[in-house]
């Protein structure tokens, strides 16, 4: 056997391939999560783009916007979507931490969850918005392949939020996160990611000032959007 050949670093034989011990050279472009101790626990070292990312939280408003907030700010001025939030989105607020509500698209599907899912693989297969966040409680196996597949198609940074009982189910995304609550910030779980597992949750603070700024955004309140009108003029 050709010695040089045993001692190649995996992702110089394939992109796709990592040392267990290591985490994994992310294959596509990553946005800085804007937090070191997070950013250096991710393969790329950020959130990556074009690929299904899980979160999965104890409970809505637990800081989940805040988490993502550095990376929304860092695509620039393109479009972020909020598909199906579970509270309205409030303008002082997002003022606040520095996205334009102008900035925003907020989409509400109809009663159907699948209509949902129809109006996020839209969003993905266009390429029109830099960021959609999708809250969902329940996602079949096939309907993550097909969003996780269209989110392939462009550089979109694509979360979707789910309870914390979905990490027992089985998804495509190659980065699930689980979030806690935790006094003066959130607990973060590594249930999946492409690297060695890490057992201990990461802690990150958020200051007790920024939540008691922010606390509308956590607010529950209907969305009044329907998806598919606004999807035309969004994707059209």
């Amino acid at each position: 056997m050709n010695r040089s050949a045993t001692l190649a670093a995996p992702e110089a034989v394939h992109p796709s391939l990592w040392l267990a011990s290591q985490l994994a050279h992310s294959a596509t472009r990553c946005v800085d999560t804007g937090f070191a101790a997070l950013s250096a626990q991710l393969p790329g070292g950020g959130w990556p783009l074009g690929v299904l990312i899980d979160l999965l939280v104890q409970q809505h408003g637990i800081g989940e916007l805040r988490l993502l907030r550095p990376a929304l700010l860092g695509l620039g001025k393109r479009p972020i979507a909020l598909l199906q939030p579970p509270h309205a989105p409030q303008a002082l607020a997002l003022a606040a931490l520095g996205l334009e509500p102008s900035q925003l698209i907020w989409i509400r599907s109809g009663a159907k969850s699948g209509d949902a899912l129809w109006a996020a693989e839209q969003v993905l297969r266009s390429g029109c918005c830099g960021a959609l966040l999708l809250w969902q409680n329940h996602a079949r196996g096939e309907t993550l392949r097909r969003l996780h597949l269209a989110a392939q198609s462009g550089d979109t940074l694509f979360c979707m939020l789910r309870p914390l009982a979905a990490a027992q189910d089985a998804s495509p995304a190659p980065l699930r996160l689980s979030l806690h609550t935790a006094p003066g910030g959130v607990n973060i779980g590594f249930v999946k990611r492409r690297g060695p597992q890490r057992d201990a949750p990461l802690f990150l603070p958020l200051t007790p000032s920024l939540l008691q700024r922010h606390a509308p955004l956590d607010r529950n309140t209907p969305a009044t959007a329907p998806a598919r009108s606004v999807l035309p003029a969004l994707v059209g």
